[in-house]
């Protein structure tokens, strides 16, 4: 294997995202509680997450942009309770401040600087997390998400779009992703070298054809197996 950068998902191959989402859910609600009781009534947590859903069907072309799904969703719950001027960049920012209040696995800091002492790393993301607001955002060289370039996983230009980035051809790029079709399947379809971050290890649910090229439960393992691979790959003295 020729890697020369590697690419990483973010929700639930650094961090578990749910327990950051189920909080920022809790927070918009009880914000609404406390200054829109009438909505808050109307619109339950799981309300919420139902209309959610059903705008994203109404709005297959926004499956991008999870963030403006989100927005949307607001507008239409503050609208059917009949609130004028409804204040949705407000929810927003509370949703989006919890959203990234995000509790990285115990071994991703630390596997992160090890393998960029390889190679160029870059993020490849469906997801709206700021890596400013995380504190990762200065390990990265490349930082791509389907919301800014309007392309989803597992379409494959969004991996040739970071391939570009980064100057490096698909072919040795390594992408890292917890999501067996939008992060393995997408990235082989785009020419790209895999990772199945599989840290729960379960058993491979797709064809054998999309099978990843290597496959961890943990980044510490990843990042061992780099070391390995770039000291193998070095002249002999």
């Amino acid at each position: 294997m020729d890697i020369r950068a590697v690419s990483f998902d973010l929700d639930d191959t650094l961090w578990p995202v749910l327990p950051a989402i189920l909080e920022a859910e809790q927070c918009v609600d009880r914000w609404l509680r406390h200054h829109h009781p009438d909505v808050a009534r109307a619109w339950s947590v799981q309300a919420l997450r139902d209309l959610r859903d059903q705008i994203a069907d109404e709005h297959i072309h926004l499956g991008h942009d999870l963030g403006a799904l989100r927005r949307l969703t607001m507008e239409r719950a503050f609208a059917s309770c009949g609130v004028a001027n409804p204040p949705v960049d407000e929810a927003w920012r509370i949703f989006y401040a919890a959203r990234n209040n995000v509790e990285l696995f115990p071994d991703t800091l630390t596997a992160l600087e090890r393998i960029r002492a390889h190679v160029p790393v870059a993020t490849l993301t469906n997801g709206n997390a700021d890596l400013t607001v995380i504190g990762l955002h200065h390990l990265f060289h490349q930082h791509v998400s389907s919301a800014l370039v309007g392309v989803a996983k597992p379409d494959r230009r969004i991996f040739e779009l970071v391939s570009d980035r980064l100057g490096v051809p698909p072919a040795h790029v390594l992408h890292v992703g917890d999501d067996p079709t939008m992060d393995v399947r997408g990235a082989k379809e785009a020419g790209m070298q895999t990772v199945w971050f599989n840290r729960e290890g379960g058993p491979w649910p797709l064809p054998d054809e999309f099978r990843a090229d290597l496959e961890f439960t943990n980044l510490t393992l990843l990042a061992s197996w780099l070391d390995d691979h770039f000291d193998q790959a070095q002249p002999a003295a």
